[in-house]
């Protein structure tokens, strides 16, 4: 191929892809489905069709005590295999497919299925793991074992919601207009490294974080390898699934400050930090010692949603885009500024967050 022929087929090359949007009310309003849907719809030339999806907070109130299941089934066969399964483990409160509509851009659906259930005392006491040690053991048992169903949601009082096709249309195929929630995530992606099917579209889960992400982990490698040794089974072969379980371990497991996880992450180059003062010094090079393995390198922009908390972050040069507003008591983060003044024309503030500087909105003290 001559020195033309690589231009042009640079040019095709689509290298900035995927659309992120998110909000956050601190308040704990909740609102429905519809400002995330028209916002993501605004960056639907940054994605292919090839996957959309969402995640949203605060949306199942009256069982806000148990953990709900979201699952793709192949057929009836796998459906039931699993129930036999979380049957066996778990006590279902209530279950029963997930509401759709037929929607132009979406194809063949697979079973979509929607349990709440509470972990059995019976079976915990006899277990040395935490209800959700419990529960993230027995999502990857199902993930990896049974063949034709999968696990895409398993938080309480959240889910996600996603399929192959524009986010859009994923958002009108799963009426998220009926929903109301105070963190709506939403993400349009373009695959570069893996296939479209309905479970790598974004956000990848694991209890209730939720993360979606424009860019490539080029440590993704190490980065598995990593979260295995805390007993995480890394099935589907992408970098964002990696990051859900790298946030589980050092928020959840490790009880690290946000601040300091986003640190490991994305933390300084070795020259930025031979430059510090002698305490700063010593502690961005102990957590660069002891998380080295953790440290995500490659370009990078995410949106992490948990209970009562969004943050969203850049890889450490900035190669990926991220805006970020607020207006009274709304964060708004997105790949571009216009997919936040679609629905938010006169933010009281806008800004772009610096180099693994993260945007961290909270709920209010009090907020339910």
């Amino acid at each position: 191929m001559n020195e033309y022929g690589m231009r042009d087929l640079l040019r095709e090359k689509e290298i900035s892809g995927c659309g992120l949007s998110a909000y956050m009310d601190e308040s704990g309003k909740r609102s429905s489905g519809n400002d995330i849907i028209q916002s993501i719809a605004l960056l639907h030339d940054r994605s292919n069709g090839l996957g959309g999806g969402f995640a949203a907070y605060g949306i199942y109130p009256e069982f806000a005590d148990s953990y709900a299941f979201h699952l793709f089934y192949e057929d009836g066969v796998s459906q039931a295999a699993c129930e036999e399964l979380i049957r066996s483990s778990f006590e279902i409160r209530e279950s029963g497919p997930i509401a759709t509509r037929k929607t132009f851009g979406i194809g063949p659906a697979p079973i979509i299925w929607r349990y709440f259930v509470d972990p059995k005392e019976e079976v915990l006491a006899h277990q040395d793991l935490s209800a959700d040690d419990f529960v993230v053991r027995e999502v990857m048992k199902i993930n990896r074992k049974i063949d034709g169903a999968f696990v895409f949601s398993s938080g309480k009082n959240m889910g996600a919601f996603k399929a192959v096709g524009f986010p859009e249309d994923v958002g009108d195929f799963y009426r998220l207009d009926e929903y109301e929630a105070y963190m709506w995530i939403a993400h349009g992606r373009f695959p570069t490294n893996t296939p479209g099917w309905w479970g790598g579209a974004h956000p990848f889960t694991i209890l209730d974080w939720a993360i979606v992400h424009n860019g490539e982990i080029s440590s993704y490698g190490i980065n598995m390898r990593y979260v295995e040794m805390f007993g995480y089974h890394c099935t589907m072969m992408t970098d964002t699934e990696v990051m859900a379980y790298l946030f589980d371990l050092l928020l959840r497991k490790h009880g690290l400050p946000v601040e300091t996880a986003c640190t490991i992450l994305a933390p300084p180059f070795w020259d930025l930090i031979e430059h510090m003062p002698e305490e700063e010094r010593a502690y961005y090079t102990a957590l660069r010692m002891v998380y080295g393995s953790a440290m995500a390198n490659g370009p990078f922009a995410i949106v992490l949603g948990s209970t009562g908390m969004m943050v969203a972050l850049n890889d450490r040069v900035k190669l990926r885009p991220l805006v970020a507003a607020r207006k009274g008591s709304r964060i708004y983060v997105s790949s571009e500024e216009s997919g936040i003044r679609e629905i938010c024309p006169h933010p009281d503030t806008v800004w772009m967050p610096r180099t693994g500087e993260p945007v961290i909105a909270r709920l209010q003290e009090g907020t339910a």
